[in-house]
């Protein structure tokens, strides 16, 4: 009876959670501006062990099913994976680089190249499968997406930033490399194999069933982290800096879901492998970039993590925003 109770407390705390993730993940971050110290925990080992959290629950939920779409739909996926990789880069760079010129950025311009061209090198976001059920795209093909940008990232984003950034700073790829494993395949693998064992298990789906709001709470921590740190540089160079890094974050988050979408119309995709595409390449794991940002770059340019930590948010609210639009749409 007892853990009856604590099951329905849970799940519905998960359910809040889950349901209004970008609000709480945006009052998390403003708690944290006026009070920095909540977070000042969640740094170093700390931040690391929170990310793979997040990741332990996305393996929660793969079977061997979601691995042979891999196998089944290797054209959709072969789409989908190269825009991932070509489109946010790309697009990273180039707002970085067009930011650059404005005279007010000059003094952060290195800092704000690294963390943007961190987001636009890692994977597509874990929540952007719930966005896809939302705007009833193709929600196995965002599943196979996450997965297959998910396992090429500590290949993909090393080189991808060392390419695009190793020209303004030091970029430690192979640290980035093996940092990316421990994060993300580890945990992916842990969590997928508990799943494989113990997944016909009335106890163990319950627990998968809260998963979706640990998610977001360790979501929330890494915000809050990244907010404390970077509180005092926000607090003295003022609002601007905030702004037009929102600004840099919006243009690329916007431009990643129209060409993800133009993509799947020249491959002459359905209405709902197009929405699912858009939202795959416009939705980043912000998340890995905050923590690569914080764990490579953050002791020489600790700006860097600003546009990670705007990305966590505001990726998480546009997803929404977009699934909406798309569901209110017959195309």
């Amino acid at each position: 009876m007892t853990c009856g109770i604590i099951y329905t407390a849970l799940k519905a705390v998960s359910d809040t959670l889950s349901g209004k993730a970008s609000l709480f993940v945006i009052l998390t971050a403003l708690v944290t501006f006026f009070f920095p110290e909540l977070f000042a925990w969640v740094r170093g080992n700390v931040q690391t062990i929170i990310l793979g959290i997040i990741m332990l629950t996305m393996g929660l939920t793969l079977t061997p099913a979601d691995f042979r779409l891999l196998a089944r739909r290797p054209w959709d996926i072969l789409v989908g994976t190269v825009a991932q990789f070509t489109i946010m880069p790309v697009v990273a760079f180039s707002i970085s680089y067009l930011f650059s010129l404005i005279p007010a950025l000059a003094p952060y311009s290195t800092a704000l190249t690294i963390g943007i061209v961190l987001v636009g090198c890692c994977p597509g976001g874990v929540s952007s499968n719930i966005m896809s059920f939302l705007c009833k795209g193709d929600v196995a093909y965002s599943v196979g997406m996450t997965c297959a940008s998910t396992l090429l990232a500590p290949v993909m984003t090393p080189l991808l930033v060392l390419w695009l950034a190793g020209a303004k700073v030091d970029v430690d790829a192979m640290g980035m490399f093996r940092q990316i494993l421990i994060v993300t395949i580890i945990p992916i693998a842990i969590g997928f194999m508990l799943n494989m064992w113990l997944g016909h298990k009335p106890v163990f789906r319950q627990i998968q069933s809260c998963m979706p709001g640990l998610s977001v709470a360790c979501l929330a921590c890494i915000v809050g982290g990244v907010v404390t740190q970077v509180h005092d540089p926000l607090v003295q160079n003022g609002l601007m800096l905030f702004v037009f890094t929102f600004c840099m974050v919006f243009c690329h988050n916007l431009t990643g879901y129209v060409l993800g979408y133009a993509a799947g119309r020249i491959f002459g995709f359905s209405t709902a492998k197009k929405r699912t595409l858009s939202i795959e390449v416009g939705m980043q794991n912000a998340g890995l970039g905050t923590n690569l940002a914080t764990t490579f770059f953050a002791a020489t340019n600790p700006i860097a993590v600003v546009p990670c930590a705007i990305s966590c948010a505001w990726h998480s609210i546009s997803g929404t925003i977009l699934a909406n639009y798309f569901a209110s749409r017959k195309e």
